[in-house]
C-alpha cells in the first residue's frame, strides 16, 4: 500500500518552517492520541501516521533525503550510492543476517531503531532552552494565619546562575568548543555488517561540547547553590495539603531557559476549640438547663470574634446550630464556610436546699416522663 504524503498527513506545504510543522504536528497529535479516542481503530492509525510524518519532517537531514527520494519502501530507480543513508535499513533482509557472526548485539536494537526511526533521541544533545526545575517547600502555619492569609519572607535554598561564568561554565575569555568525535551532533555513528548504528558519544556525553577551561567557581556546571530569602504570599483559606505556586522562584534554567517555580505545602496546626472539615467549622458551646428551658441568646466564639446566637425554648442538649459564612475562606473563589454550633446542656452540680424545693415544684407542675416509650421494650 503506497504511503500518503508526509507533507499531505501533516497539512503543511513543502516550505513550512520546523516552527509551523511542529505547529500542525502537536494539533493534530491532540486530535488523534489514543488516550482521546480510546478504543477507536481509526483515530490509532491515524495517530502513527503523522507521528510518522512528523519524525521524518522534523529532522532536516530526514526530511532533505525524503524532499529528494520520497518515501524510502515507494520510489523506484532512486540511486542507492546517493541515497544508502536513507534506503540501507528499509530494504535490509534481517532473515539473511548472522547475528552471531557480526557481533551484533541485541540490546543494539534500541539504538538501531531510535536513530533510524526518531526525529530526535532522547540522549541526543539539546539545543532548545530548557526550564530549571521545580523547589519544593514545606511551611508550618498556625491555624488563625490560615484564616487570615500571611504574607512572609521564607529562606531557602536554590540553584543560580554562576556569577563568575554566567551561566556558561567556562573560565571567562574561553568558551565551550565544538567535540571533535561527533562534530558537535553528540551521537557518534558506527557500522556493524550492513546496519549504521548511531550511540551517544563518549567523549562529550551527548552534549556536543568540550569544556577544555572549566570555571573555577561552578567547576563547569554554570550553576551555584545559593541561599536566599523569598518573600511569599499564603492566601486565606489553606488547609493541610494546599500547595501555592510562587513563578520562578525554584532553579535556574539551562541554556537560556526560565527559571522553575517554587511549590509551598502548607500544614495547618490544629485549634484547640475548632475542627476544621472541609472550610467549615465545628465547635461545642455549654449551655444551663435554664437557657435550654427557657430559651436565651448567647455569646459564641468565632474566628472573626464573639457572635449572637439565639438558644431557642426547649432546646436538647446535642443540638446543632449553624451560623451561616462564619467558617473558612474559600481557598478558590469568594465566599466561606459555616460554622456548626453544638450545644450540651450542662446541669448544676451544688444544690442548696432553696433549689432543691424550686426544682420539686417544678417536678410537680410539670410531671412529664421522657422514658415513657421504653416501656414498649420491656418484656411482659
Amino acid at each position: 500500500m503506497n504511503k500518503r504524503d508526509y507533507y499531505e498527513v501533516l497539512n503543511v506545504s513543502k516550505k513550512a518552517s520546523e516552527k509551523e510543522i511542529k505547529a500542525a504536528y502537536r494539533k493534530l497529535a491532540r486530535k488523534y492520541h489514543p488516550d482521546v479516542n480510546p478504543n477507536d481503530k481509526s483515530a490509532e492509525a491515524k495517530f502513527k501516521e503523522i507521528s510518522e510524518a512528523y519524525q521524518v519532517l522534523s529532522d532536516p537531514e530526514k526530511r532533505a533525503m525524503y524532499d529528494k527520494f520520497g518515501h524510502p519502501l515507494s520510489r523506484d530507480g532512486a540511486d542507492k550510492s546517493e541515497s544508502s543513508r536513507w534506503s540501507d535499513f528499509s530494504q535490509f533482509d534481517f532473515s539473511s543476517f548472522d547475528f552471531k557472526k557480526s557481533g551484533f548485539k541485541v540490546g543494539d536494537l534500541g539504538d538501531i531503531f531510535g536513530s533510524m526511526f526518531s526525529g530526535k533521541r532522547e540522549d541526543s544533545p539539546a539545543s532548545e532552552p530548557v526550564k530549571g526545575s521545580d523547589i519544593q517547600y514545606t511551611m508550618d502555619l498556625s491555624f488563625e494565619d490560615a484564616v487570615q492569609g500571611l504574607n512572609t519572607r521564607i529562606r531557602l535554598q536554590r540553584e543560580v546562575s554562576c556569577p563568575s561564568c554566567h551561566g556558561m561554565g567556562t573560565e571567562r575569555g574561553f568558551y565551550l568548543e565544538t567535540c571533535s568525535a561527533c562534530k558537535g551532533t553528540g551521537q557518534v555513528r558506527t557500522s556493524t555488517g550492513f546496519l549504521n548504528t548511531f550511540q551517544t558519544c563518549s567523549l562529550c556525553r551527548g552534549s556536543g561540547k568540550i569544556n577544555k577551561n572549566p570555571c573555577r567557581t561552578c567547576q563547569g556546571s554554570g550553576v551555584i547553590l545559593q541561599s536566599e530569602k523569598i518573600s511569599v504570599k499564603i492566601p486565606a483559606g489553606v488547609d493541610n495539603g494546599s500547595k501555592i505556586r510562587v513563578p520562578n522562584k525554584g532553579n535556574v534554567g539551562r541554556r537560556g531557559g526560565s527559571p522553575g517555580d517554587l511549590y509551598i505545602t502548607t500544614r495547618v496546626r490544629p485549634h484547640p476549640f475548632f475542627e476544621r472539615k472541609g472550610d467549615n467549622l465545628y465547635c461545642e458551646v455549654p449551655i444551663t438547663f435554664i437557657e435550654a428551658t427557657l430559651g436565651a441568646k448567647i455569646k459564641v466564639p468565632t474566628v472573626d470574634g464573639e457572635a449572637t446566637m439565639t438558644i431557642p425554648m426547649g432546646t436538647e442538649s446535642g443540638q446543632i446550630f449553624r451560623l451561616r459564612g462564619k467558617g473558612m475562606p474559600h481557598l478558590k473563589g469568594a465566599g466561606r464556610g459555616d460554622q456548626f454550633v453544638t450545644v450540651k446542656v450542662v446541669t448544676p452540680k451544688n444544690v442548696d436546699p432553696r433549689m432543691e424545693q424550686l426544682l420539686r415544684e417544678l417536678e410537680r407542675l410539670h410531671p412529664e416522663n421522657p422514658r415513657t416509650h421504653l416501656q414498649s421494650y420491656v418484656p411482659h
